[in-house]
């Protein structure tokens, strides 16, 4: 007989007993257990990654977006240098909600920022200024292609193509177009520079091989695209935003 099955037995003798101090024990042991196992049972099922997390160059939008989603407001843009964080009411349900978290696009932070919140991230939203796209793709690509190479975030990706109430910008159909074949250039660089600095092939090879890229070739890591406009057709009035709220919606 083992020394636990010894001390429930004797457990079991003093209970029959009903000495009041071993009763007492014996509730506060079976608390104790119970509280155990439920924690586990809650905490099993919990997603512990409950962050949506706002990425982009500077001035893309992404602190306007961030205080829509949050706050409902508009804010005059600025260049933000630390990150800002709030929660997120899900439009149309009464009890989901979503921290959302507005990283610095300034190319000597967002590294540093994004190491810092990648772990907690339930999605990303990848802000692209839709009327500067052009001359700033091959930044946008850079930036977009080492979030999607980074092996530790296994997570869904939304491109916002805002700006859209300006009549320059460009659709989210031309965008992802024209981001494949930067994204397909790019990829042929980068392997070709992986190749010739350690003489391997070895790292993180986004899509198929022997095929030109697509983000539908991403496998789990499921890219979307949207049109929105933070700051709205009529300056400060109602954005639009219904493309990005209902892809948050289905995400959490």
């Amino acid at each position: 007989m083992t020394t636990i099955d010894s001390y429930i037995q004797t457990l079991k003798v003093e209970v029959a007993k009903q000495d009041p101090v071993i009763l007492g024990i014996a509730i506060a042991v079976l608390v104790v257990l119970v509280t155990i196992v439920l924690f586990k049972l809650i905490t099993r099922g919990r997603n512990t990654k409950q962050a949506i997390l706002l990425v982009g160059l500077c001035d893309s939008g992404k602190t306007l977006l961030f205080s829509r989603l949050v706050h409902g407001k508009y804010v005059s843009s600025y260049t933000s240098i630390k990150e800002n964080s709030g929660i997120y009411d899900v439009i149309g349900s009464r009890n989901k909600i979503a921290e959302v978290v507005d990283i610095p696009g300034n190319d000597r932070q967002r590294a540093q920022f994004w190491e810092r919140y990648k772990s907690q991230a339930r999605g990303v939203i990848f802000i692209i200024d839709s009327t500067t796209f052009q001359k700033e793709i091959k930044e946008v690509a850079e930036y977009l292609y080492t979030l999607l190479s980074d092996k530790t975030v296994n997570t869904q990706f939304l491109i916002a193509c805002n700006k859209q109430d300006i009549t320059m910008a460009k659709s989210s159909k031309v965008i992802h177009q024209q981001l494949e074949k930067e994204m397909n250039t790019l990829r042929v660089t980068r392997a070709a520079a992986l190749s010739s600095t350690d003489g391997s092939s070895s790292g993180v090879f986004l899509g198929k091989r022997n095929k030109d890229f697509e983000f539908a070739h991403l496998g789990k890591l499921k890219v979307d695209f949207a049109d929105c406009s933070a700051k709205g057709s009529g300056g400060e009035g109602d954005p639009e935003l219904n493309m990005v709220e209902e892809w948050i919606g289905a995400l959490v």
